[in-house]
């Protein structure tokens, strides 16, 4: 089969001068179709559903919306991102705003967002089920995990707008019910910083210690007047309501009105329907507080009334079974009178008796006979001093001999027994002399201590009658 030579590539690709079939570089391809895609494509909006979601490090975002038959890539750049009003997420159905432009490193085109709006209410409430089941499968919302309200909390903590009429409809009921001590931690409770906002609130209530210098909350209240859907959505994001579930303070959502149900209603300690009816349940009404406690002390006292009527009546009862108390002292003055008496003349009897066993003794008593038995114990207790005196451990002193005591002054008897203590003294009549056993550290000098030991005196004997060991040594 042949071609025409023109149509046909030669081995060399030839350029003749004025041929408008000139080649383009890769780049000068890419960027032609860059410009032509911008160009016709700068203002689009796509709807489709969000798959693989990603936030890069450098804040940017890039997903693929599709739908049944085609994908398309995109990218959120962070100046866009910061700006969401919702948290996206894979399955949620969009509408993208922004153009299609052309990414040449990787020949393909990609749609760069500038807006991004869930597609409708009904796409807003698929995404809302979607995260309440997610959040629920969790376990945030188990009714285990709740706390019961304190009955008169001291401290309010209040997490909602300081401008708008919640605050001033929560503080207007509780100085009505119960005056409390309100603090209030101002956020923005609409729009894209609401829902960090509202979480950093009640993070930062959680985290205040007792006892410091502005005090702890006993209970908290996130409140925010009715709106849309979409007003409210803050409440639904999944940073607060993981706040609410995790506080450690019991917190009560007041949020929209009655009707308005939002995700941090299911993780809170209590949900209320109004912001009004949320002060409704922090505090009982003071004035019926007031006559509870009256009547309670009216029902204490008359129930102590019928209790000591009780007991006046049951000791009447003991009392009417008693003797006269007169009767019972008059006996006992006549059992006293009968025992003096008695006692009288038992002491008469007594001392007649002893004054006759006295007689009775006193003419048996011999002068001499005593004489001689004071002789004999007079003799008998000399002998008994002179063998004290020659058993006496410092009686050989005076006849050059020294006794050796130890460190706790226990005379030491053997050589052994010596040997093993560290100073020793050496005892003799005019004093005592320190010294060391062989082998121990020498003695500082010191002066010789010196005593008179008092002389042997006959005339020291005690006598038979003088208190033993008043004058003579042991």
């Amino acid at each position: 089969m042949s071609f025409p030579e023109d149509e046909v590539g030669g081995l060399v690709a030839k350029e003749a001068a004025g041929d408008n079939d000139a080649a383009m570089s890769v780049s000068e391809l890419s960027g032609a179709l860059k410009r032509t895609v911008e160009g016709s494509f700068s203002h689009v909006r796509v709807r489709g559903e969000i798959s693989g979601w990603k936030r890069a490090a450098s804040g940017h975002c890039y997903f693929t919306l599709k739908d049944d038959a085609a994908n398309l890539d995109a990218v959120l750049w962070r100046g866009q991102a910061q700006r969401l009003a919702f948290n996206p997420e894979d399955g949620a159905e969009v509408v993208a705003t922004g153009k299609l432009t052309t990414y040449p490193g990787r020949s393909k085109y990609q749609i760069s967002v500038n807006t991004l709006e869930l597609a409708g209410e009904g796409a807003l409430m698929a995404l809302l089920e979607k995260r309440k089941k997610a959040l629920a499968a969790e376990g945030l919302f188990d009714p285990a995990r709740k706390q019961e309200l304190p009955y008169l909390p001291r401290v309010i903590g209040v997490v909602t707008s300081p401008t708008g009429a919640v605050i001033r409809d929560i503080l207007h009921r509780l100085a009505d019910r119960f005056p409390s001590h309100v603090l209030l931690w101002p956020v923005l409770v609409q729009g894209e910083t609401a829902a960090p906002s509202v979480a950093a609130a009640i993070r930062g209530f959680a985290a205040m210690e007792e006892g410091g210098p502005v005090p702890r909350p006993d209970l908290i209240i996130v409140a925010r007047g009715g709106g849309s859907i979409e007003d409210l959505w803050a409440f639904n994001e999944e940073a607060v309501v993981r706040a609410a579930a995790e506080c450690p303070i019991p917190l009560i959502s007041a949020v929209g009105h009655e009707t308005d149900t939002t995700l941090i209603d299911f993780a809170s300690d209590k949900r209320a329907p109004t912001p009004t009816a949320a002060a409704e349940m922090a505090v009982p009404v003071r004035r019926d507080l007031l006559a509870y406690v009256e009547e309670l002390g009216l029902r204490g006292g008359r129930g102590l009334g019928r209790a000591l009527d009780r007991s006046a009546e049951r000791l009447g009862h003991v009392a009417a079974r008693l003797p006269s108390p007169v009767q019972l002292v008059d006996q006992r003055g006549q059992r006293v009178d009968d025992l003096g008496d008695r006692l009288q003349r038992a002491l008469g009897a007594r001392a007649q008796r002893a004054e006759g066993d006295l007689r009775a003794v006193a003419g048996r008593l011999d002068r001499r006979l005593i004489d001689q038995k004071i002789k004999a114990g007079e003799d008998k207790l000399a002998g008994l001093w002179r063998l004290a005196q020659l058993a006496h451990p410092d009686k050989p002193l005076q006849r050059g001999f020294a006794r050796i005591t130890g460190a706790d002054g226990k005379t030491l008897t053997s050589a052994a027994t010596a040997g093993r203590e560290a100073r020793l003294s050496l005892h003799f009549a005019d004093g005592h002399v320190d010294a060391v056993p062989d082998g121990a550290p020498p003695l500082a000098p010191r002066k010789l201590a010196r005593r008179q030991p008092k002389p042997y005196r006959r005339d020291q004997q005690p006598g038979l009658f003088d208190a033993a060991g008043e004058d003579g040594e042991s």
